[in-house]
């Protein structure tokens, strides 16, 4: 460590000004450094303001072709629905209609066992019918009716009627 004294020693004289040479050099660097760096947030901050304004709008369009595909999306999905529930509406109609006609044939077939008749004789017998009610007609027309009404009997007052004689005896 005496080295480094002997040395300081022997320069003794140009120490100083180079000491305040060094200074300045520093001083000058830290001044230069202090300043690009107000330059660079200078710059940063307006190019951030342009890259925000930039990135702003590219989300804007960005939203407005994922808002056109979803919805474009969402029209598909809601045709295919639609199309699956008429699919299904449907099918069932059909399922609904076959089972309706294998009841409407089994209780044909049980009533036609027990020997009710069904439509088909019902409207027959009904024809034949109304046939015989035109043939009575032909045969007896209808009496004129007299223009004379029945006579009303006078009223009476009502006698109380007569207790069975069970229940007399209680």
């Amino acid at each position: 460590m005496s080295k480094p004294k002997l040395k300081a020693k022997a320069k003794g004289k140009s120490a100083p000004k180079t000491a305040d040479n060094l200074g300045k050099s520093i001083m000058e660097s830290a001044q230069q450094i202090w300043l690009a760096g107000l330059g660079a947030f200078a710059k940063a901050q307006e190019e951030g303001t342009k890259l925000f304004d930039t990135l702003v709008r590219e989300g804007v369009s960005l939203e407005q072709k994922t808002r056109k595909l979803a919805l474009g999306k969402a029209d598909e999905v809601r045709g295919a629905v639609e199309t699956g529930v008429n699919q299904v509406k449907e099918r069932t109609q059909e399922t609904w209609d076959k089972l309706e006609k294998v009841f409407e044939d089994r209780v044909s077939r049980a009533l036609g066992k027990l020997g009710v008749p069904g439509r088909k004789e019902l409207n027959e017998i009904a024809e034949r019918v109304e046939a015989l009610s035109r043939e009575i007609r032909k045969l007896n027309p209808k009496p004129a009716r007299s223009a004379v009404k029945p006579a009303v009997a006078p009223k009476t007052k009502r006698q109380p009627k007569a207790k069975p004689a069970a229940a007399a005896a209680e």
